[in-house]
């Protein structure tokens, strides 16, 4: 959705936006053929039913983009609603594991490098936001910067009071390479 709406011909002047979001989308592209092709054929079946759907939604966007809003800032506001829709709903994912911290004072399921770069790429959006005075970008990056520092505070909490098993603490085994 970030792609498209980088694009000139919905918004102008998002050369940063645009590539940026282009090479994640590579970059995601190179993950879910690899995951597709080390899976079985349940998984494929699923990945390829999902991917005809994020592909169908994304050729109605575009279309209804494109022949319904006739001018940039029209069509920015549209593409731009439906980015921070999905954009907050990345950033407020960890909301479920953020409860399950609070009721096992735990943070053993919760990983600090995501959350350190969840609230670091969302301080890195907003500051973007706020020098090219973009609204789309700074909603949604606003709400990650604070529940990405809210998972920070929730982790610098209640890390001592997680209880670590032994097994996580066992060094792993080693395979050798015979044996692969």
């Amino acid at each position: 959705m970030w792609v498209f709406y980088g694009l000139p011909i919905v918004h102008p002047d998002s050369l940063l936006i645009i590539t940026i979001n282009g090479v994640g989308l590579v970059i995601e592209g190179v993950f879910v053929t690899i995951f597709f092709i080390f899976s079985n054929n349940k998984k494929r079946k699923r990945i390829c039913f999902y991917l005809l759907i994020e592909i169908i939604f994304m050729a109605a966007v575009v279309l209804i983009t494109l022949l319904v809003f006739q001018t940039t800032q029209k069509r920015s506001m549209f593409v731009g609603i439906l980015a921070i829709v999905f954009n907050i709903g990345m950033y407020t994912s960890p909301l479920t594991v953020m409860r399950m911290v609070i009721k096992t004072k735990s943070v053993k399921y919760m990983p600090f490098t995501l959350s350190i770069f969840n609230f670091l790429n969302g301080v890195v959006w907003v500051i973007y936001a706020l020098l090219k005075f973009d609204i789309n970008v700074l909603i949604p990056n606003g709400l990650g910067t604070l529940s990405g520092l809210v998972q920070l505070i929730l982790y610098a909490w209640f890390y001592r009071t997680t209880k670590w098993d032994e097994d996580d603490k066992a060094p792993a085994q080693q395979v050798q390479l015979s044996e692969i």
